[in-house]
């Protein structure tokens, strides 16, 4: 039986405490309401909080910001397969079948890594907006919009990511309020870096983005002609992805480790 106050903080795509991208998952018995988890989200103040309701042979699973939802959230789908196999609730050699509003994710582990099949997404070239060095800190080489309204920025050189600052009020007003910025890897143990933002959704720098790479990986495996890539998104805590593009879906593989569970005294 399901303890329905039970919530885990877990930290995705990293096998070191303290780095990777914190998740909040919680596994409910019943459709708790969209105001409940909206709030359990807030109080927990990670960039999303994940609820899984088990429906039959697949799970429910929604994402929660501190402040929306979100219909699809790579780390946090991550985080949510590592506490159904850690506590047992699927056995290790079996697959997971995760319903998001995003779309439908099978999940399956391999050996320590744990391995998500997520949708591509679809690219389309914009200009470049005036606007974008002021507000970012450096000029891109090009510019995408894809869905969610997220832009992507290839920079010219991997220092035009790292060292960008920028302004997230501005993002806001002007359009870049879901904004990846990426390069081609030249110094780090990758093909590519990411940094993402979305002061839009309330997260001003996401630590690691699995959704992003449905954007990403084919991006990058058009430009550098490979099929499977590594990832490496350079925020403060870091992580590491190892993507494949597979026809039109992308397999993100990370480790995740459990970093406390706690009880709800609410409920």
């Amino acid at each position: 039986m399901i303890d329905r106050k039970r919530i885990f903080q877990v930290d995705a795509f990293t096998d070191r405490p303290f780095k990777g991208n914190p998740a909040g998952v919680m596994v409910v018995d019943e459709v708790m309401s969209a105001n409940d988890m909206q709030s359990i989200a807030l109080e927990m103040n990670l960039s999303e909080t994940a609820f899984i309701i088990p429906n039959g042979d697949d799970f429910i699973i929604r994402f929660f910001t501190p402040t929306t939802e979100v219909s699809l959230c790579g780390h946090a789908s991550l985080a949510s397969a590592h506490i159904l196999y850690e506590i047992g609730i699927i056995e290790r050699d079996s697959a997971i079948n995760f319903k998001a509003k995003g779309g439908d994710l099978v999940i399956r582990k391999d050996n320590d890594w744990i391995v998500m099949d997520f949708p591509k997404y679809p690219l389309y070239k914009i200009d470049i907006p005036s606007y974008f060095e002021k507000i970012v800190g450096f000029k891109p080489v090009e510019t995408y919009s894809s869905v969610d309204e997220w832009i992507v920025a290839v920079a010219a050189i991997e220092s035009d990511v790292v060292n960008a600052k920028p302004f997230y009020e501005s993002m806001i007003k002007h359009g870049l309020g879901n904004l990846m910025i990426t390069a081609e890897s030249k110094s780090f143990n990758a093909d590519f870096i990411v940094r993402c933002f979305a002061p839009v959704s309330g997260i001003n720098e996401d630590p690691v983005t699995g959704s992003a790479h449905c954007a990403l990986t084919p991006l990058w495996s058009q430009k550098l002609g490979k099929l499977e890539l590594d990832s490496y998104q350079c925020s403060k805590r870091t992580g590491n992805l190892k993507v494949k593009l597979i026809d039109d879906r992308v397999e993100i593989k990370g480790k995740a480790i459990t970093i406390f569970e706690a009880n709800l005294d609410i409920f």
